[in-house]
Formats: C-alpha cells, sequence, structure tokens
C-alpha cells in the first residue's frame, strides 16, 4: 500500500474537520438543560438564589436549567460531584458559597475538592449581610449594653449553622476582641440554630439579615448590629459594625458560579455572558432583592479574584481563633 504525503492544505482541512464538531458544539451551546447543583436544601437561601437565577436563565436557555439540590457534609458533596464531573462542558455547574469556595480549604483536613484547582470561575451572583441578634429578654438595648450584660453573665453560648461557618468565627472574633467568656453552640441546621436563639437557649448569633428580620419585627429577637458595608433594607434601623468600630466583625455571605477547572474557555465565556445578562435584569434583581440579598453581578476576573483574596482571609481568621480542622 502508498501512503500519500499529506499536503500543507491536506493538513489545514483535515484539523477543520477534526474542530468542526467541537466548534458547532460551543455555537450551539446549550443545547440542552443546564444543571445547577448547590449543597443546601429547598428553601434554602442560595436555594432561593438558583431558582431567581434560573427564572432569569430561561429567556437565554430556552432547553431549561435544573436546579439539583444536593445537602451534605457543610456542601462538600455537592462541590466535590461538580468538581469532578465526568463531562466538563458546562452542563454541570455549582452554586458554591463562600464556605464551600474560600472557608473550606482552611476548616476542613481532608476536602475531598480544591476549590483553587477544581472549578473556574464563572460569576458572583449574589451576597447577603449577617444581623447579630440576642432573644428579646435580654436586658440590652444596643451593642455595648449586650457587652456589658454578658460579660456580667460569665460564660454565654453563641448559636451558629455550624462549626466553620461565617458565624462561628464572626461569634469568635466577637468573643476575642471584646473579652467575653462564649461557649459556641453548633446546630445542624438553621432552624434548630433560630428555635434556640428564639427559646433563649443561646444567648447570641450572627444569622443572615433575610433569616431573622421576620422575628426582629416581630419583637421576638433583637438586632444589635449588622455586618455589611452598609445598613440593610431589611433592618434599616439597626447600626453596621461600622458605624459601631467593630470593622473586623464585616462579613457577609456571598455565592457564586463555578463550572469544572476543566471546562472549555469559549464555553465559561458564554456562561458569563448569560448570567450577567440574567442578572441585570428588573425583575430578578427586585426579588432577589426583596428576599434581602445584594444582586453581584461580577463576571470571571473579579469573582476569581474574590475566591482568592476570600480564602487568604478567612485561613487567616481560621488561624487567630485557634480553631482546629475537622476530619
Amino acid at each position: 500500500m502508498r501512503f500519500r504525503p499529506i499536503t500543507r492544505r491536506g493538513a489545514a482541512v483535515a484539523g477543520a474537520a477534526l474542530l468542526l464538531p467541537w466548534s458547532v458544539a460551543i455555537a450551539a451551546f446549550p443545547d440542552r438543560a443546564v444543571r445547577i447543583v448547590l449543597g443546601f436544601p429547598p428553601g434554602s437561601g442560595p436555594d432561593v438564589i438558583a431558582r431567581l437565577l434560573a427564572e432569569g436563565l430561561r429567556e437565554a436557555w430556552p432547553a431549561g436549567v435544573v436546579v439539583d439540590n444536593k445537602p451534605g457534609a457543610a456542601g462538600a458533596i455537592a462541590a466535590q460531584e461538580v468538581a469532578k464531573a465526568a463531562a466538563p462542558d458546562g452542563y454541570t455547574l455549582l452554586l458554591g458559597e463562600v464556605g464551600q469556595l474560600a472557608m473550606a480549604p482552611s476548616t476542613y483536613a481532608r476536602l475531598p475538592y480544591d476549590p483553587a484547582r477544581d472549578f473556574a470561575a464563572i460569576t458572583e451572583v449574589a451576597s447577603i449581610d449577617f444581623a447579630f441578634v440576642v432573644p428579646a429578654a435580654v436586658q440590652a438595648a444596643d451593642f455595648a449594653g449586650y457587652l456589658a450584660w454578658a460579660k456580667a453573665q460569665g460564660p454565654v453560648f453563641m448559636g451558629t449553622f455550624g462549626a466553620g461557618t461565617p458565624g462561628h468565627f464572626g461569634a469568635a472574633i466577637l468573643a476575642r476582641e471584646a473579652g467575653l467568656k462564649a461557649e459556641p453552640a453548633h446546630f445542624r441546621t438553621t432552624g434548630d440554630a433560630m428555635t434556640a436563639v428564639l427559646n433563649g437557649d443561646v444567648q447570641g448569633m450572627f444569622g443572615t439579615v433575610a433569616l431573622v428580620a421576620p422575628h426582629v419585627r416581630a419583637g421576638k429577637l433583637k438586632a444589635l448590629a449588622t455586618t455589611g458595608p452598609a445598613r440593610s433594607s431589611l433592618l434599616p434601623e439597626v447600626p453596621t459594625v461600622g458605624e459601631l468600630g467593630r470593622l473586623s466583625l464585616a462579613f457577609s455571605a456571598w455565592f457564586g458560579l463555578v463550572a469544572p477547572a476543566a471546562t472549555p474557555g469559549p464555553v465559561l465565556a458564554d456562561l458569563e455572558a448569560a448570567v450577567l445578562r440574567a442578572l441585570s435584569a428588573a425583575p430578578v434583581r427586585a426579588k432577589m432583592q426583596e428576599a434581602g440579598f445584594r444582586v453581584a453581578g461580577h463576571g470571571r476576573a473579579a469573582f476569581a479574584n474574590l475566591m482568592r483574596d476570600e480564602t487568604a482571609r478567612w485561613a487567616e481568621v481560621v488561624r487567630s481563633t485557634g480553631f482546629k480542622a475537622i476530619e
């Protein structure tokens, strides 16, 4: 059998033929439903964000968006599933949050994924502030009054939504800087933690403003400070930690979309553009704001920088509190 040499033109044609299916696939993206995985149950804050985002993407993605709740292990189950996706083609995404994407490397000794290595940033979607709340029966009218009251009590219990969460470290920073004797009380669910602070079983807690605001308005809790850069629209009468001179307590929970690291660049660009368009739509923004979230709408570069900077920040916070990594 004689082999004919491949000419320069023949090589170009052959190369184009090999690239054609992939080029067509990119041009048609998405041609089936995109799955957004999240590590939290239906009805939770991340679930609200995911479903509002899915609603906003319907026009751009007629094939639809499936929100897939995979709660457990503080979001690690969902994150691992997306990080190890068999086909990194843009059809399996993670709506991650600060705990999974920035805190987990410092709070878990054996993490089944590496946020910096295993994910490609797409967009920061939204963020939400925390409020420091205490039971209504606590004899304190403001933040300074609470600190004086807590010191007089001796040990106080601070409720958290789990070890290694933002609220846990917020309570640890507060106790350390204010000289309080405080013990964390970790709960498996937000509902259990809320019940504990409402009943007075714990004497303080950092909870998201959306979660605690209805109880504050009903007079069942007192909100003494919020952690954002400006006062919350849900609790406009409550001062920020910045106003109180407690900037070390300025933190928020942020949420963003990531894809498996090997996802092709053109697909990431398509995802970024579609999500940013959805987040700029007035109905989506209004519904997120009504739920207590700040719409971010920051693209790939800005979100990658946020993940990097927040990972370094929380690593220092974890070290400063003496927290021992969870096995």
